[in-house]
């Protein structure tokens, strides 16, 4: 039986992924008691003991967890952003290309995609990849989430007993354009330049639409809405992301996936405006339901295993 670890348990995406993995039969956690969470020597004896651990640490710790391994042996599932374009490490993605997925079980070193990133790199990698979206393409985004992917902080501003008005209207944020799901935007899709960004975040626990408007003119050779639609339904046909252009009376719903593992990859719009939307939750594919999955393939188990799809 595997021996999993994770390493910074008390965040947010931490203990989402303890309280699906202590249901687990086919792993036992590594626990640390509260006086021996943070204790260096502590994990540093967890981290090695352990077949998989997961870092859900912020950046400067998850690359310092990593330093502590001392075996080639431990799988890390990194939920930070440290790694997702470091030299070594797989990004977490299967559906979106067959050379994430057939290295994904034997991979060492994993990392976990970001949350607004994973809509965004579904959307726009299998375009580029097809050549129906050039590398120099000029792309916007802009993406609406649940409060829940600020943290604990922020869940408890939202949630508190007194709430500031301010709270109760969407909040666009980010407004330097320097995200740090920028890199890893543009280094997974293949795309020279990272897409003008606006994450907006709103008064739900959780959910998320991430969409990517184009005009067709944008589109290589001719290519229209009913390739971009082929392609998406090709590639996106599983259990966990699959195409699903229903909208409820012409409005779609950021929360419409909220607690679960899957995403909606759709198009709509018409000949000349093209939208293209992915609808997940923050918390599911967007991060612990994006872990566990990574984990069942390292695993050998169905991916779907103890996920909510």
């Amino acid at each position: 039986m595997k021996k999993v670890f994770i390493d910074g348990s008390a965040g947010t995406t931490g203990l989402r992924i303890y309280e699906r993995l202590s249901s687990r039969k086919d792993i036992t956690l590594i626990t640390l008691d509260e006086a021996h969470r943070k204790d260096t020597a502590s994990r540093k004896a967890a981290l090695n003991e352990a077949d998989i651990a997961f870092l859900c640490l912020p950046d400067d710790a998850a690359r310092e967890a990593v330093s502590l391994i001392e075996n080639d042996t431990t799988v890390v599932l990194d939920t930070s952003t440290a790694h997702r374009t470091a030299e070594g490490w797989l990004y977490g993605f299967p559906e979106i290309s067959d050379r994430f997925f057939e290295k994904l079980p034997t991979a060492k070193r994993i990392a976990v995609p970001g949350c607004h990133a994973s809509g965004f790199i579904a959307l726009v990698y299998p375009l580029v990849e097809a050549g129906i979206l050039p590398r120099d393409a000029l792309l916007t985004c802009h993406s609406i989430t649940g409060y829940s992917g600020g943290g604990k902080k922020m869940i408890a501003e939202y949630e508190a007993d007194e709430v500031s008005e301010l709270l109760g209207a969407p909040r666009q944020y980010a407004l330097g354009q320097s995200h740090k799901h920028l890199k890893e935007m543009s280094a997974i899709t293949g795309i020279d330049s990272a897409p003008l960004f606006s994450p907006i975040v709103s008064d739900f626990y959780s959910g998320m639409c991430v969409t990517v408007p184009l005009f067709a003119t944008q589109l290589c050779d001719g290519k229209t809405v009913e390739d971009i639609i082929a392609i998406y339904k090709n590639k996106y046909n599983g259990p966990i992301v699959s195409y699903c252009d229903s909208a409820d009376g012409g409005f779609l719903s950021a929360a419409s996936l909220s607690g679960k593992d899957s995403m909606h990859i759709s198009v709509y719009g018409n000949e000349e405006r093209i939208l293209l939307t992915a609808v997940y939750d923050n918390l599911g594919k967007g991060a612990s339901g994006a872990a566990l999955e990574c984990m069942n393939y390292v695993l050998g188990a169905d991916p779907t295993e103890g996920l909510e799809i």
